[in-house]
């Protein structure tokens, strides 16, 4: 069993920065592949980032250059630095994983950015 709690969500300004992590706990060698996802109501979850175990990082494009997601030491935490926030950046932000060998798919309750003046 796998669990993933996200943090660091909260109130920011326009233009300001915000530090997202996640951690993993249970059976971490499960994981592999660390996916960052947010969703905003009334629409559906929006892939935004993932970091491979060896720090490889991919970006959805609309927050290319703005966001960077890394892993941590362990490699059973992830960060998500967003920088030159916007009003669109509001949303929940996720942490996901896809169990190797189970292909459980595991998410954390979530953590909520608000980015207004």
């Amino acid at each position: 069993q796998v669990q993933l709690v996200e943090s660091g969500g909260g109130l920011v300004q326009p233009g300001g920065s915000l530090r997202l992590s996640c951690a993993a706990s249970g059976t971490i060698a499960l994981v592999k592949n660390m996916d960052w996802y947010r969703q905003t109501p009334g629409k559906g979850r929006e892939w935004v980032a993932t970091v491979t175990a060896r720090g490889a990082a991919t970006y959805a494009d609309s927050v290319q250059g703005r966001f960077t997601v890394s892993r941590g030491n362990p490699e059973t935490a992830t960060y998500l630095q967003i920088h030159s926030l916007r009003p669109e950046d509001t949303a929940v932000y996720y942490c996901h994983a896809k169990l190797f060998i189970t292909s459980e798919d595991i998410w954390g309750p979530g953590t909520q950015v608000i980015v207004s003046s």
